[in-house]
Order: structure tokens, then sequence, then C-alpha cells
């Protein structure tokens, strides 16, 4: 009983932990690298390791504190998503906020699955760590295209980028961007979320 409770307690520790990290990175330059349209998030790194080591639910929830801050960041922060604010704010908050909690969610269900499966056991930290940016970037630009794709904003993005269709545009736009997320949160969501879960394992035993 009282290793459960201790269990339980490391557990929330991380989590609040894990906010607090999201909540610094997302109002610090940690967080945020400016570029031409949208900036590369570090922020997806916490929540993938979250989602790794306390599961799903916690997933969802790191994802809904990234979705959050996100959306503040539309307030003065980014100039891309103050101008998605200024076209319609209930979409710009729908881009910022259901994407994010979708992938913590999903990256944590997806983790599970795979470290269940004997054949996949041995890289799930290395595939879940990969899963949970391009997960984010999936759903980001899909919300963004579903809602704000025939707005003259991203039109002038279409033009200036010379794509002929939504799929082209989705890469383009994406670029080295989701690349270098996807490496870092590769990288160090990986490492990282393995040594914690080995935390908790000791904990537990």
């Amino acid at each position: 009983m009282k290793t459960n409770t201790n269990s339980r307690t490391l557990k929330m520790v991380q989590l609040a932990l894990l906010i607090a990290i999201i909540v610094l990175m997302a109002f610090t330059p940690i967080g945020y690298i400016k570029t031409f349209g949208l900036e590369i998030t570090l922020i997806v790194v916490p929540v993938t390791v979250g989602a790794i080591v306390l599961g799903p639910a916690s997933g969802a929830v790191l994802g809904a504190v990234f979705g959050i801050t996100s959306f503040i960041q539309c307030f003065g922060w980014s100039p891309f998503g103050a101008t998605l604010l200024s076209i319609n704010p209930i979409y710009t908050f729908i881009v910022c906020f259901i994407p994010r909690v979708l992938m913590g969610w999903l990256t944590g269900l997806i983790f599970v699955a795979i470290r269940n499966n004997n054949r996949t056991k041995r890289i799930s930290y290395l595939l879940a760590s990969l899963i949970g940016p391009l997960l984010n970037t999936l759903f980001f630009m899909t919300a963004l295209v579903l809602f704000f794709y025939q707005t003259d904003y991203i039109q002038g993005f279409v033009e200036i980028l010379g794509t002929s269709n939504v799929f082209t545009f989705v890469i383009a736009f994406v670029g080295i961007n989701g690349l270098i997320e996807a490496l870092t949160c590769f990288v160090l969501a990986s490492a990282v979320s393995k040594v914690l879960d080995s935390l908790v394992m000791k904990v537990s035993s």
C-alpha cells in the first residue's frame, strides 16, 4: 500500500514539474524559435515525455497546458498566432488547443500499445518520442487548413510558397520546422522518458 502511495505521489510530482516546465518554456525563448510563419516549438518534448512516463490521461493534461499557453501566445507573443486571432478567435483557440490535447493523449495510448508488443518493446521509447511531434504537426496543420486555409492570410503564404494544393502547402509550410521539432523530441524525449520511467519502476517495486 505504501509503495502504491509513493508511486502516485511521484507521478503527481512529475506531472506538476512537467506542467511548470511547459509554462516556463512557453514564456521564455526556450520554448519557441521564431521563424518565417510557424515558430519551431520545443514544448512538444515535455508533453511527449509525460505521455510516455505518466500515461495517456497525463499526456492529455500536459497537451491541454501546452494548448492554453499556445493560445495565450496569440495575444502579442506570436505574430502568426495574433493574425489568426484577429481573423477568428474561436477557430484560433480550437487550432491551438484541440490538436495538443489529442497529441498528448494519443502519444500515451500508442506508447502503451508499442510497449506491450514484444516486437516493438525494445524501441518503444524511440518510436513514441518520434510519434509525439509528428502527431502534433499533423493535428495542428489539419486544424489550420480546416479553419483558415481559405483566408487571405494563409492564401498569402500559398502564393509565396508557390504551392498548388493543400498537401503541397502543408509540406512546404512545415518544412524544416517540423523536421527540427521531430528530431529534437526524438533525441531528448526518448532519453528523458526512459530515465524517468526507470525511476517510477524502482519506486513501485
